[in-house]
């Protein structure tokens, strides 16, 4: 059953990340008049995205955001799980890219883990991330950061501090 979302709705899209649903209009398109979404991205001042409501395809990746049960959840999993490197560089970059453009939290928050704890190690050999791997890993990081940020009513930048925090609390919790 396909969801239907409702103007001021703040939901995520994909790869786009926190939108507002800032209108539901008609629009001609090749001489056929279809309805749109039109989504207001809420962390960044870009313009507007336009889904059509009938195409599941791209409506399938609107979603709301987590619960903050779902969030601590997550935190829980970032404490707990290793999240293994894929070391052959084309396969990876093409996970990355699929997980990145579906912002599905839990892909997004193990991918973020992989790159990070790989940027540590790469950081003890006095070396950097590829390029790319640092690419994904910001926008990991924007996707993750702006969805807890709205659910836990905090500003982007306090989420990595607070992430350690309940990150260090798991871990002396079952240590």
């Amino acid at each position: 059953m396909r969801r239907v979302f409702q103007v001021d709705d703040v939901i995520l899209y994909g790869g786009n990340g926190v939108c507002r649903v800032d209108s539901i209009t008609k629009r001609e398109f090749g001489g056929k008049e279809m309805e749109y979404y039109v989504l207001q991205p809420v962390y960044s001042n870009g313009s507007f995205i336009y889904v059509p409501a009938d195409n599941e395809k791209l409506t399938g990746k609107m979603r709301l955001p987590m619960s903050q049960d779902e969030v601590r959840g997550l935190i829980h999993e970032m404490a707990h799980d290793e999240v293994p490197w894929i070391e052959n560089d084309n396969e990876r970059k093409e996970a990355c890219r699929s997980i990145l453009a579906t912002g599905e939290p839990h892909a997004v928050t193990r991918t973020l883990q992989a790159l990070y704890r790989h940027q540590e190690e790469q950081k003890q050999k006095g070396k950097k991330l590829h390029q790319a791997d640092e690419r994904f890993f910001h926008e990991a990081e924007k996707l993750l950061y702006d969805e807890l940020a709205l659910v836990l009513h905090i500003q982007p930048d306090q989420v990595q501090p607070f992430l350690r925090e309940r990150i260090e609390e798991e871990l002396c919790q079952t240590a």
